[in-house]
């Protein structure tokens, strides 16, 4: 035996002496057999409705009245919310390692600079909520992060006007957070449609997933470095994104002068700002997307149908989003042994 089997079968004893297995009856197999029977939640790696039914079956109303206390607070968390999910899943998947603190020895995924923007509002929304799921003692420590800002993101969608949805879950935290982890993994605001749809492809979303989601710019707002782009210098012979309503344009440089405190911001949705609803469509058939990765959905061919489609359409849109985002919700979900339930979403355990 070698020194790395000697390490394993050590630690395998170890592991079968905490569990109460005897050495002669002591396997590998044994041992995940008896973990699953005790504890059921760190094996499943299938997502379902009322996963935490027999777990921790009032989740769903701690997690909504701790959003909607949020809300109260400040309109923000709700695009705050949302956007934290979808940089999460786009990452590493669904595993909540956008939420980790970073430490002297690792700088984390929330502080690359891609997500310096994301609001605090959106990671409060989350710690509050598993606060309160901690606080019910048959909850406590059973429910994890991820899945607590899937349900907080459908809360915030249905708070600001948007649809509800039935949440899957089952979903574990995440091992590792890293901010090199962020690079290229991102849509940037400048994509055109080949790359967007190049970047939802690899997370298994289709052309018409990308369009709905992105339909979630209804609510929330971007920094003026953004699209400044858009409205000074464009090109040699314009000034002005010619793509965008000049009307709209010089309302957004009246908001972003040249060279403007970085903490400015202007709204993605200038019709509708606070409410999850459809006119972020007919913004863009109107020429006021304010990213140009918003408006290249209106000005390419290929994906103005859906444009002109959902503009005129809320409830299709309304579906569409929901398919979109129950697919997003599925991507790089965490099973044990690369997952487990954090104690705190902020650190691991």
């Amino acid at each position: 035996m070698n020194a790395t089997q000697l390490i394993c079968t050590t630690h395998l004893f170890k592991a079968c002496e905490l569990l109460g297995i005897g050495y002669e009856s002591c396997s590998i197999v044994r041992i995940l057999v008896l973990i699953s029977l005790l504890f059921p939640e760190l094996i499943s790696a299938q997502l379902r409705l009322n996963y935490y039914a027999n777990i921790c079956p009032d989740v769903e109303n701690i997690v909504r009245g701790a959003v909607f206390a949020k809300v109260s607070q400040t309109s923000v968390t709700i695009p705050a919310t949302i956007r934290l999910f979808f940089h999460d899943c786009f990452v590493s998947g669904c595993d909540a390692s956008v939420m980790i603190a970073s430490t002297q020895g690792n700088t984390a995924e929330k502080d690359h600079p891609d997500n310096l923007s994301l609001a605090g509002d959106g990671f409060d929304t989350v710690i509050k909520a598993k606060e309160a799921v901690d606080g019910v003692p048959e909850c406590q420590n059973k429910v994890s992060c991820a899945d607590i800002l899937a349900l907080a993101a459908r809360d915030a969608i249905f708070l600001g006007g948007g649809p509800w949805y039935p949440v899957e879950l089952g979903r574990l935290d995440g091992l590792s957070s890293t901010a090199s982890s962020v690079n290229g993994n991102l849509p940037e605001p400048s994509f055109n449609l080949d790359q967007l749809n190049s970047m939802f492809a690899s997370r298994g979303l289709s052309r018409a997933d990308m369009i709905a989601l992105s339909g979630a710019h209804t609510v929330g707002f971007a920094h003026c470095s953004r699209f400044s782009n858009r409205i000074y210098n464009y090109t040699v012979h314009s000034s002005i994104d010619p793509t965008l309503d000049q009307q709209y344009a010089l309302r957004l440089q009246e908001t972003c002068p040249k060279n403007p405190d970085p903490r400015v911001v202007a709204e993605l949705d200038p019709t509708s700002p606070r409410t999850f609803d459809n006119t972020y469509f007919q913004n863009l058939v109107e020429g006021r997307g304010l990213l140009t990765s918003d408006q290249i959905l209106y000005t390419d061919p290929r994906s103005r149908g859906f444009v002109e489609r959902w503009a005129s359409d809320p409830i299709g849109f309304n579906m569409a989003f929901v398919d979109a985002i129950t697919k997003l919700g599925r991507v790089g979900v965490k099973n044990w042994p690369n997952g487990n339930v954090r104690f705190d979403c902020s650190r691991f355990n």
